[in-house]
């Protein structure tokens, strides 16, 4: 009676192995997220609290929003820079964002 179209037989049932494989799959999605994300993010923030440790009177550096001035008082939290001849000012010392070569300032 089907001349041109042949019946169509349904497939047999495939195992089901989804749960192992849902997650195999997560842990290797986590894995890639981790080596792409977060790993590099630690390694930055390491450096990060390594340069801040680092900072001593008489270091020049840049604070966060560009300015730069040669650190003339070194606190807990603050320290304090001097940017012109008669300016300081006080930023967090997690502000700094780069510690600059000795005689930046003069080439400027």
């Amino acid at each position: 009676m089907n001349f041109f179209i042949s019946d169509a037989m349904a497939a047999d049932a495939a195992p089901q192995g989804g749960g192992l494989q849902l997650i195999i799959m997560m842990a290797i999605f986590f894995g890639i997220m981790y080596f792409m994300i977060i790993r590099p993010q630690q390694k930055r923030a390491k450096e990060h609290k390594a340069l801040i440790d680092s900072i001593t009177k008489g270091d020049e550096v840049v604070a966060g929003g560009g300015i730069i001035g040669k650190v003339t008082n070194v606190g807990d939290n603050f320290i304090e820079m001097s940017v012109s001849d008669n300016t300081s000012i006080k930023v967090q010392r997690q502000a700094v964002a780069q510690v600059m070569p000795k005689g930046t300032m003069k080439n400027l």
